[in-house]
């Protein structure tokens, strides 16, 4: 049994938390700090806050119009008139970001598990390789996971939810979760999935006050504290409002975007690759079981979710009765990853774990209070999850996986700094075959991989089908900028895709990237350069083209 103590401990306080947690949160992306923009963020979210900060316009002028909510362009660019428009700046900020989002985590764990707990989740939080990769990627869904978890924390803050009794009056609460909530979905778009699963939740909670339902709780909790079952539950007005609200402000939002562009959830392209194009059910099963893999073993998440399942083996250390979190909590936690993880895989073209960032802090939140309840020396759990987490920062999975993941993006980036810069000092002036994201590091001197544009020519990617198409227009080119596309396991070693190729190709996207050496014998070019990272490659290509030139004596003029 625990002692009465572990409850009557101080708090710790938040505030003086929060600079130690953003001066580690730095230092451990201390080399990350200047890596130029990478992916979604120069493809549109770096050039839309651009955009606002220069022309104070809510929708894109110089990029993509997606229709995503215009926040984290204004956080953005009111930030960049403090500190000045470089990566640096930006980085920063995506820390203060990050580390406001972990101190909920911090606040959220405490309230369900203790103190010791918290520190362990938040820390286990900032390592896991999506987190801590995004951690410094001003990505919009950071911005969202922050306001998210802060929303939580006060939605939680219920008398018999929590340890500790609550810190805000009812009212206080569903003010600040109403705020909260709608600065997420005002972030990304698809922050709305979590308080529309709070809303039905609240009225799922009614079955509670059935008699039958509430004969069989007691019955499951003979000497259940009140922590543990809370109280009777009923439906409050105010908190049903605040989770109403985030609606009513995205659908504001969306009704300006469709006055000013004539179209309200992007353009058509944006809208069919991200919605209307899933609504199969071959695409909706497939998705749910790479989500399930999301959400359970990704990037060595098995690690705790295995201790979890062995821990359940042994006995609680807890009183009779005393689970080990509060039960409206260990529902909420359970509403909220069950609805996360059927939107998100309906929702969205690629399949990016960054839009599961809030999922992660709570499944750990379950796992840590697990351990804590059976394991005297839990904290050996953690720090093997710790320790688990920390490889799948460096070492990749053995199957296809987002780059930005974990730390495959900076190797992504680096070598595709080292191609530009072979380019720019070896063949000045020429008009270079790229893809996207390339294309735009190539056009778009902000993103920081060079100082003046370069001419290019767009490919869609460097499949066979697309390398054909090229080679029908080579004369608009006179060298190429090819890379790896997606991620692949080496050739010969393990691959767990399986045979899902099939598939991924036709719901994801997926294609076959030709090789450096195959490109050049297609176009008729040679390799002059090329660069692999831990799977991540870039190579320079030149073309030399030879044309007949005749000079013709000028006509005389005439007098």
């Amino acid at each position: 049994m625990l002692r009465a103590t572990d409850k009557q401990r101080p708090p710790l306080s938040l505030p003086l938390l929060f600079a130690p947690v953003f001066i580690a949160i730095v230092a451990l992306h201390a080399t990350l700090l200047r890596l130029p923009y990478f992916w979604d963020e120069g493809g549109y979210y770096i050039p839309a806050a651009w955009d606002f900060f220069r022309l104070g316009t809510l929708i894109p002028e110089t990029t993509m119009r997606n229709a995503h909510p215009p926040l984290p362009s204004v956080l953005l660019a009111a930030w960049w008139k403090i500190a000045g428009f470089h990566i640096l700046s930006t980085r920063l900020f995506v820390c203060l970001i990050t580390t406001f989002a972990l101190l909920a985590v911090f606040r959220l764990a405490r309230m369900f598990a203790g103190d010791a707990a918290a520190l362990a989740v938040m820390i286990l939080t900032a390592i896991y390789p999506v987190w801590f990769a995004q951690s410094t990627l001003a990505h919009a869904d950071i911005f969202a996971a922050a306001f998210t978890l802060w929303a939580l924390a006060f939605y939680a803050d219920r008398h018999g939810w929590t340890l500790r009794t609550p810190t805000s009056t009812p009212t206080a609460n569903a003010i600040s979760t109403g705020l909260l909530f709608t600065l997420a979905c005002l972030s990304k778009e698809t922050a709305i999935v979590i308080p529309a699963a709070l809303f039905c939740f609240e009225f799922l909670l009614l079955a509670d006050r059935m008699p039958a339902v509430k004969h069989r709780i007691r019955q499951q909790l003979p000497t259940t504290y009140a922590a543990d079952a809370g109280p009777e539950h009923r439906l409050d007005g105010r908190m049903l409002l605040a989770l109403a609200t985030p609606a009513v402000f995205l659908a504001l939002w969306y009704l300006y975007h469709h006055h000013k562009t004539g179209f309200t959830f992007g353009n058509p392209e944006f809208l069919r690759y991200n919605a209307t194009a899933n609504m199969s059910f071959s695409r909706i099963a497939l998705s749910l079981r790479h989500r399930l893999v999301h959400l359970t073993v990704h990037m060595n998440l098995y690690v705790p979710m295995l201790a979890l399942s062995a821990v359940f083996l042994l006995p609680s250390r807890y009183a009779e009765g005393r689970r080990f979190l509060p039960v409206p909590a260990l529902r909420m936690i359970v509403v909220l990853i069950v609805a996360q993880w059927i939107a998100f895989s309906i929702l969205g073209g690629a399949l990016l774990t960054r839009y599961l960032l809030p999922a992660y802090p709570l499944l750990l939140i379950v796992c840590v209070a697990a351990w804590k309840s059976r394991v005297r020396l839990w904290h050996g759990i953690a720090a093997l999850t710790l320790v688990g987490f920390a490889i799948g920062c460096e070492v990749n999975p053995p199957y296809p996986f987002a780059p930005e993941d974990n730390l495959s993006y900076r190797d992504m980036i680096v070598v595709h700094q080292h191609a530009i810069r072979v380019l720019q000092q070896k063949f000045p002036g020429a008009t270079v075959l790229t893809a996207w994201p390339v294309l735009a590091d190539l056009q778009r001197p902000e993103l920081g991989y060079l100082k003046t544009p370069v001419r290019t020519t767009p490919i869609e990617n460097f499949s066979a089908e697309e390398i054909a198409k090229a080679a029908s227009n080579a004369g608009s080119f006179d060298t190429a900028l090819v890379f790896s596309t997606k991620y692949d396991p080496p050739p010969g070693g393990l691959n767990l895709a399986g045979t899902s190729r099939k598939d991924d190709k036709r719901f994801y996207d997926y294609h076959q990237d030709m090789l450096p050496g195959e490109v050049a014998r297609a176009l008729g070019g040679k390799v002059v350069w090329q660069e692999e990272r831990k799977g991540e490659w870039a190579a320079v290509l030149y073309f030399p083209r030879s044309y007949d030139v005749q000079l013709k004596k000028p006509a005389r003029l005439p007098r």
